[in-house]
Parts: structure tokens; C-alpha cells; sequence
């Protein structure tokens, strides 16, 4: 009877240290990667970006979290270079995140993807339109349209809205995205009967841009094609103070704050393309604005992240798990997901089918143009 006793008092003394075991697995928290620049060249065009996806992991906290569990947000600084975003990856992997959202530049999110495809972890960009990036891989997904149709929008608009006939391109050689989105336009404006006058290489810290707006000038274009990020609002007013009469156009590189900063909000004319714009007509994203608008850093790069965090959310949801392959394949079974930047539904490779949107600006002021949706047959 005595030796019973003791067993039993025994067992409930393991159980009672079991329980405890248990009850911390079950509040593990479910982490997720955000990986953006935090310093660098790129800090201050990624701020919006890192918001979004703060702003989407809070709002799931208040929800109840993933699965019964708090999300926790591991921020890492990929320094704005493609080394640090390798690093950057490496730690998210060390640190078993069940996915990793960014980067926003596409040189970055081509080197973390390299990591996330080796490791088998889900990897959703916000921002990266490098047509390369899903290439690597079946764990690599982005929630923004490529490069393959952004440089062929910029050159319809060009060719059909500007009436543009010949044409100028500036290249970051030191960019993926502004290499990639250059070919895209060359060759689309080409098929389409335009001619590229020049097409002049340059690099993102260079000092003088006096001999590439004489270049421009004497070349007599259209338009010109300015293919890079925040730098292109200088060259942009380089070239308007240099007397160049070609009208000048960007990518979605020239969103937000650093392009206006930079010389963008000194121009008498110009057009570029990007993803979402705040003049969008829904009510999902009047009350996106709304809401996240006055906690500042807000521009696209915050809804396209704040997409990318709320998409790699359903995947888990769907999948009742964080095991990777799990949350993999919830992803590729994304079909018309509620974004603020538009339905999302990702095709094989991992991209979505997204609209264009538009931008004009008229004497230093943007507005909204026009949207240009995707034929989906």
C-alpha cells in the first residue's frame, strides 16, 4: 500500500513537471523574418516596407495570433547590400523562422532567396521585381508583378499615351532591378517600332551626371527611361535643368519619399508605374489609409509588405502548421486572396498576376493616372 502511495505521489510529481514542458511548447511563438535594410543607401525606400510588416504582425497579435500562438518579428538588417542579405538570410535560418518576408530591392531578395530555396523555407518579397527571383526556386514567392510586365506597360505607355518614337535609357549597372527592368523596355519599345537613341550606364553613388545630360540632350529622344530607385529623382531634375526636352519615366523605384526627396518633386512633368496607389477605389484600401496611414513610414512598399505578412498568415492558417513544406504548399494553392494591393493568386512560379498602376506627375505634384490590368487568358 505504502510502495502504491509513493508511485502515485511519484507520477503526479512528474506529471506536475511534464505540464509546465508542455504549456511552454504550446506558447512557443511562431517567428517570422522581415528582412529590409535598417542602415544603408536603401534605409530610408525600406522604411515603408519594414512598417507594413510590423503593422501586419501587430495587427495579428491583437487577433490572437497564428495557430493559438503570438507572432514574434525577428527584424535583421541586411545593410543595403546583397552580402548583408545573405547574412541576413542565414540567420533567419539559424533561428527557424517559419518564413522570411522582404527583401524590397531585388538584388537583396535575389541573395536571401538563394538561402531560403537551400533551406526549404518560405520565402514571400514585398517589393522585388527581378523576373530572376522566383526563378530559383519553388519556395520563393512575391506579391508584387514583375519586370516583364512593368517594362512592357512602360513602353506601351510610351509608345500609345506619349506617342514616343525614340527614346534614351539610363542603367544602375550596380542594380538587378534597374538591368532587368532596362532590357524589358528596350525590347518591348523596340518590338512595338521605337528606337533606343543611347542607352548610358552609370552607377548609384555617382557624383556628376553633366556628361550623361549632355548626351541625352544631343540625342534629341522623346522620352528617357530612368531605371533605378531613389537617384533617379536627381537625375530626372538634372536633366530638366540641363534644358533635355525628353519626358522622363520610371518603374516603381521612384515610389515614395527618397525620389521626391532627391530632385523628384522638382519636375514640371514625368510618369512612372507602380503597385498601389492611395487614390485606389476600395474600400479595403480606403481603410488600410485610414488605419496605418498616421503611424508614418507609409507608402506602397507598406501595403505591398502588409500583403506579403497577411498571405504568409493564411498559408498557415490553411496549412494548421508551420512545417515548412506545409506552409509551401498552402502558398501555392493562393487563389484570390483579399490584398490591399489587389487579388492575389500566384501562378506556378510563384508570381501573382498584379495590375499596373500609373502615376503622372504635373509640377512637382503626384496623381493618380491610370490602371492597366494584366490579360489573365
Amino acid at each position: 500500500m505504502r510502495k502504491s502511495r509513493f508511485k502515485l505521489i511519484g507520477l503526479l510529481l512528474l506529471l506536475c513537471s511534464i505540464v509546465p514542458v508542455w504549456s511552454a511548447l504550446a506558447e512557443e511563438p511562431i517567428r517570422l523574418a522581415a528582412i529590409y535594410a535598417v542602415t544603408g543607401v536603401a534605409a530610408e525606400q525600406n522604411a515603408p516596407s519594414l512598417q507594413g510588416v510590423k503593422n501586419a504582425v501587430a495587427e495579428l497579435n491583437r487577433q490572437g495570433g497564428l495557430l493559438g500562438r503570438h507572432v514574434e518579428l525577428l527584424v535583421l538588417d541586411n545593410l543595403s547590400t546583397p552580402i548583408g542579405s545573405l547574412d541576413a538570410a542565414e540567420r533567419a535560418r539559424d533561428r527557424g523562422v517559419a518564413a522570411i518576408i522582404g527583401a524590397a530591392w531585388s538584388s537583396h531578395s535575389l541573395a536571401i532567396a538563394q538561402v531560403a530555396q537551400a533551406a526549404g523555407i518560405p520565402m514571400v518579397s514585398s517589393y522585388s521585381t527581378s523576373p530572376a527571383l522566383t526563378r530559383i526556386g519553388d519556395y520563393i514567392f512575391r506579391v508584387c508583378y514583375t519586370d516583364d510586365f512593368q517594362g512592357a506597360v512602360l513602353a506601351q505607355f510610351a509608345i500609345e499615351d506619349l506617342n514616343a518614337r525614340t527614346a534614351v535609357i539610363f542603367t544602375d549597372v550596380t542594380s538587378e532591378y534597374s538591368i532587368s527592368l532596362s532590357q524589358i523596355f528596350r525590347a518591348n519599345f523596340e518590338q512595338q517600332g521605337g528606337k533606343i537613341l543611347d542607352e548610358i550606364e552609370y552607377k548609384l553613388k555617382q557624383p556628376d551626371f553633366t556628361t550623361e545630360v549632355q548626351r541625352t540632350k544631343r540625342s534629341g529622344a522623346d522620352v528617357v527611361l530612368l531605371a533605378g530607385h531613389f537617384e533617379s529623382g536627381r537625375i530626372a531634375r538634372d536633366l530638366q535643368q540641363g534644358g533635355v526636352k525628353a519626358i522622363p519615366l520610371g518603374g516603381d523605384g521612384w515610389v515614395d519619399g527618397p525620389f521626391l526627396d532627391n530632385g523628384g518633386s522638382e519636375l514640371r512633368q514625368g510618369f512612372f508605374t507602380t503597385h498601389w496607389a492611395e487614390q485606389v477605389e476600395s474600400q479595403r484600401s480606403r481603410d488600410f489609409v485610414r488605419t496605418y496611414k498616421p503611424l508614418g513610414s507609409f507608402g506602397t512598399g507598406t501595403a505591398l509588405a502588409y500583403d506579403a505578412t497577411m498571405v504568409v498568415a493564411d498559408a498557415i492558417r490553411r496549412a494548421g502548421s508551420i512545417e515548412h513544406k506545409a506552409v509551401r504548399n498552402a502558398l501555392r494553392t493562393t487563389k484570390g486572396f483579399p490584398g490591399i494591393t489587389g487579388s492575389i493568386t500566384f501562378d506556378a512560379q510563384g508570381n501573382p498576376l498584379k495590375s499596373v498602376v500609373i502615376m503622372k506627375i504635373h509640377g512637382g505634384k503626384i496623381d493618380y493616372l491610370k490602371t492597366l490590368t494584366p490579360d489573365r487568358n
